[in-house]
């Protein structure tokens, strides 16, 4: 973790001295601000991993001598097969276009996401499990 915030402090470092070039170069506004809080946003995110790191101790990517089955091998479960993620895309969609067209398209787009995030979470449940009898 060390690694990533130092990363990070880099990534604020280069934000910072491309956005005083860019002023000297342009004097636009627009773009050094952007790219300052660019900078801002790195350099927080630095600081949080860093202090994180500090407080929470060396991960199995922080010591040289450690090998890949010594990190934590189960990050949860991985469906490649649903289709949910598709109406839930199309459903935020319709919500975008009903922000710029037509509210109701924005209630039938929210009533849309929320069928369709209910479908995503419970995509494999089956119900209680009952003792046979």
């Amino acid at each position: 973790m060390k690694q990533s915030g130092l990363i990070y402090m880099l990534g604020a470092l280069f934000y910072f001295v491309v956005s005083a070039i860019y002023w000297v170069w342009t004097e636009e506004i627009v773009g050094t601000t952007g790219m300052l809080l660019t900078g801002f946003l790195s350099l927080l995110t630095g600081f949080y991993v860093l202090f994180t790191a500090r407080r929470i101790g060396p991960g199995p990517e922080d010591i040289e001598s450690a090998e890949i089955a010594d990190a934590d091998p189960d990050y949860g479960f991985y469906s490649p097969g649903s289709w949910w993620p598709l109406p839930v895309a199309f459903s935020a969609a319709v919500i975008a276009v009903g922000f710029i067209f037509a509210a109701w398209l924005v209630l039938l787009g929210t009533l849309a996401l929320l069928i369709s995030l209910g479908g995503w979470t419970l995509e494999y449940y089956r119900g209680p499990r009952l003792p046979e009898a």
